[in-house]
């Protein structure tokens, strides 16, 4: 049971590691867009203020994925792996084709689906938190949307009549704060949520084991309201090194090809999500930093002219959004038949 555990616990982190890889484009794809920073600067720009959120945000969305979803009483570590799987198989099937889907609702689906397949519809807790993370699917690129909006046309209206070349020059270097925003709120946010996996993880082994000895005796967690500090830095330290290695097709996408940015916009989209982000969080939902960027880049985009936005694009953007929890849920769902064919608990 030991081996089984820290198996999944190196999923789990690869998993992070995974995210970091796939969505922490959406930190830097702006300030990348609008060549404030080379692509390598940009990666190690962001994945600094990734780890930096382990010091400035709570676990709040790490404890709504631990037991605010899912009937904690029917997990089981195959469960947690093969919610995992379910999430990774989803994860890489978006990157190969470069579409900048929610990891975060990659996980969450796939522990729906896993948690169904070993229990049915009961398995899911209904309430507030679910009603919370399937609207935010929604709200949280309006709010993007919004605020990126409202920050560029209030930049214009202040800049109005200063020169170009030199709001440029001002607003690249302050594009390096709201990029360091944008990344503390993705890694304050997204960090969590496999968190709350492994919270669910260690929760149900301690119903299947009775004594707690050695090192599972450092993996013991009594209740999901509880974060270990171990966890929180291994977790950030996985999102962090997964920015470092970056996603270049998907900050293609991002910083490119929806709209094209100048520094001014990159500054203002950067704002707007992180504003977006840190408000969810603060809050314990678990949202989509790609939903919310994007939906603050496209609001910049339109401040110009709405033909400056590839709506086909954003469409395509869109349909993944809308098929990620239900994909990333039936890849999991088989992943646990298989798995509780294979591994009798």
């Amino acid at each position: 049971m030991i081996a089984y555990v820290v198996a999944i616990l190196i999923v789990a982190f690869v998993f992070d590691f995974s995210n970091g890889f796939h969505d922490s484009a959406n930190s830097i794809a702006t300030i990348v867009g609008t060549r404030v920073l080379s692509p390598v600067a940009a990666v190690v720009w962001a994945a600094s203020f990734n780890f930096l959120a382990l010091f400035t945000v709570g676990t709040a969305v790490a404890k709504t994925v631990g037991s605010g979803m899912i009937d904690v009483s029917i997990v089981n570590p195959n469960v947690i792996l093969a919610a995992l799987l379910g999430a990774v198989a989803w994860n890489l099937i978006t990157w190969a084709y470069g579409i900048p889907s929610s990891s975060s609702h990659a996980l969450i689906g796939g522990y729906a689906g896993a948690a169904i397949a070993r229990s049915g519809w009961a398995a899911i807790v209904w309430g507030r938190k679910w009603i919370e993370t399937l609207s935010f699917i929604v709200i949280s690129p309006i709010v993007g949307l919004l605020v990126g909006l409202g920050l560029m046309t209030a930049i214009y209206w202040i800049f109005r009549r200063a020169y170009p070349g030199k709001v440029d020059r001002l607003f690249r270097v302050m594009q390096l704060g709201s990029s360091a925003l944008l990344s503390l709120a993705h890694g304050g946010n997204d960090a969590q949520k496999t968190m709350g996996i492994i919270v669910g993880l260690l929760v149900s082994v301690q119903s299947i084991t009775v004594h707690q000895t050695g090192l599972l005796s450092h993996l013991y967690v009594e209740n999901a309201n509880g974060v270990p500090f171990w966890v929180e830095v291994t977790a950030y330290t996985a999102i962090s090194l997964g920015t470092l290695f970056g996603g270049w097709r998907i900050v293609a996408t991002m910083g490119r090809r929806i709209t094209k940015l100048r520094p001014v916009g990159g500054f203002a989209a950067e704002t707007a999500g992180a504003i977006a982000i840190l408000a969810a969080t603060s809050l314990g939902i678990p949202v989509s930093t790609t939903h919310t960027i994007t939906g603050s880049i496209v609001g910049v985009g339109a401040t110009t002219r709405l033909s400056a936005v590839r709506w086909g694009l954003a469409r395509r953007i869109v349909w993944a959004w809308i098929v990620t929890i239900p994909a990333a849920g039936i890849m999991a769902a088989l992943a646990y038949w298989l798995l509780a064919s294979i591994v009798k608990i």
